[in-house]
């Protein structure tokens, strides 16, 4: 095709729209009324910093020479202006990009050089007013854009993102520009940043094939999850379509609609983790998941394991860790994380084994597991399913089961529960005492502060004062765990 059609095509392109269409409240500073070339007038512009230092950066492969090409008073450009925050938004979506030194080699320079061209419409100075709405738009890279009128002036890339202008018509000598409060991407810079170029978490979610089910649970549930995780920064521990299937058979649900959707949705939420923690960022240990599922809506807590495998709550496993997006990190698991009792988190940590042995020894008459396992209370008995647990660690345990009879060690198991309380550390008497009443009866007092670094120290039944809460608030569906250093002793047994 000739010269000449290709700029009267480009002419056609942007006929008829008015200049009202544009944002009400472009920056009037940006407006500079100049006598100097696209690049110079670039220079003069304060939030187009950014766009001069990537231009420089292009040029340093010997195939491009766009600021001269940018530069040339015969020329005639419509140039799309990325401000400097639109740059570092594209940075930040490059995993291991921090600058545009990053672009370190020709290749990445050459990669560069296409998205700025994919910026500018060669042939003709097109001012806004002679937009209309779904033109598309030949650009000096090759690819086309697409012009939208809805709602302001916006051009939509190769990949369905839409960059609005946020400064019109500023003039140069050879052009005119136009800021816009993103970077488009061309199809040859997606397909060559591919292994870096990072999406949201739901677009990443969306994208994997094994995570469908997902998906449709995070639309399904309340609170417009899709668009959460669009945003901010978080961790999710992400289940298979396996682990969906699985999940709804043991449950007795044929669909994902038959999950009542807010129960759908805290277990969802139970899944997720405030802040992006890579594979090696996870430690052992308790963190807060932002399921509100706990009494008095408190906030979940999630037990990690990190040895050969990562372990959640000693039932889902991590098999691909470390998939990164743009707005935090998706670790695939092969379980669903059902909302956690006080027995998933006893049976979760190896520091609990001699406290689940005992659970499970202890007289036939009193079901513990049964009991810390209940998320619903029944007029049957006199357990309600919101439980304050002191839970002895190992250490503390040892000595107790190898010396008492079975009936001794419930005895003692039910000085360690009271009933009907989800008592947090944030409830107790700041400076004072709090008394508590065990399912066995009788009286422990919990004294805050605590000895040293505790945060309280409890006096059981027997009168012994020197026990040590060492660690608070590990937050079940049905109630909270305290760790303790020493076996609670009632009164009996004194």
């Amino acid at each position: 095709m000739k010269k000449s059609s290709i700029i009267g095509t480009v002419l056609c392109a942007f006929l008829a729209f008015s200049i009202s269409s544009c944002d009400d409240n472009d920056d009037d500073s940006n407006k500079v009324i100049v006598s100097t070339n696209i690049v110079t007038t670039a220079k003069a512009t304060s939030s187009l910093t950014t766009l001069v230092d990537a231009l420089s950066k292009a040029d340093e492969s010997s195939n491009s020479d766009l600021i001269t090409t940018l530069s040339d008073e015969a020329g005639s450009f419509t140039v799309l202006a990325p401000t400097n925050t639109a740059f570092t938004n594209l940075l930040a979506k490059l995993d291991g990009f921090n600058s545009l030194s990053d672009f370190n080699n020709t290749q990445l320079q050459d990669v560069l050089a296409a998205i700025l061209k994919y910026h500018v419409v060669a042939g003709a100075a097109v001012t806004s007013d002679q937009l209309t709405a779904g033109q598309v738009l030949t650009t000096l890279q090759g690819e086309t854009l697409t012009v939208n009128l809805t709602g302001g002036v916006s051009f939509i890339d190769a990949d369905g993102a839409s960059a609005a202008v946020t400064t019109a018509d500023i003039s140069a000598t050879n052009g005119v520009m136009h800021l816009i409060d993103k970077v488009l991407l061309p199809q040859e810079a997606i397909d060559a940043l591919e292994d870096i170029l990072l999406m949201s978490i739901t677009d990443l979610a969306s994208s994997t094939p094994s995570l469908g089910i997902l998906v449709d649970a995070l639309v399904a549930a309340d609170g417009d999850l899709p668009l959460v995780l669009q945003s901010g920064s978080y961790t999710v521990f992400a289940p298979t379509d396996d682990a969906f299937e699985t999940f709804l058979e043991e449950n007795d649900f044929n669909t994902l609609e038959d999950v009542p959707t807010n129960v759908l949705t805290q277990i969802l939420l139970n899944h997720v983790l405030t802040g992006r923690q890579i594979s090696t960022d996870l430690e052992t240990g308790y963190t807060t998941t932002l399921s509100t599922a706990g009494p008095d809506a408190s906030a979940l807590s999630m037990y990690i394991k990190v040895g050969a495998a990562i372990e959640i709550n000693g039932i889902s496993t991590v098999t691909s860790a470390d998939n990164k997006a743009i707005n935090g990190v998706v670790h695939i698991v092969d379980t669903v994380i059902a909302l956690p009792t006080i027995v998933t988190f006893a049976m979760a940590n190896n520091d609990f084994s001699e406290l689940v042995a005992a659970l499970t020894d202890s007289t036939p008459d009193t079901d513990f597991v049964g009991i810390l396992s209940r998320t619903e209370f029944s007029q049957a008995d006199r357990f309600n399913p919101n439980f304050t647990v002191f839970a002895p660690t190992n250490t503390a345990f040892e000595a107790l089961i190898e010396s008492q009879n079975a009936d001794v060690l419930t005895t003692t198991l039910l000085h360690h529960v009271i009933s009907d309380a989800n008592i947090r550390s944030s409830n107790l008497n700041a400076n004072g005492t709090t008394l508590a009443t065990p399912l066995g009866g009788g009286e422990i007092s919990i004294v805050r502060p605590g000895s040293g670094e505790n945060l309280a120290n409890i006096t059981d039944g027997a009168g012994n004062s020197n026990i040590a809460i060492t660690k608070v608030d590990i937050q079940a569906v049905n109630g909270v765990i305290h760790v303790v250093d020493k076996v609670l002793t009632p009164e009996t047994q004194g």
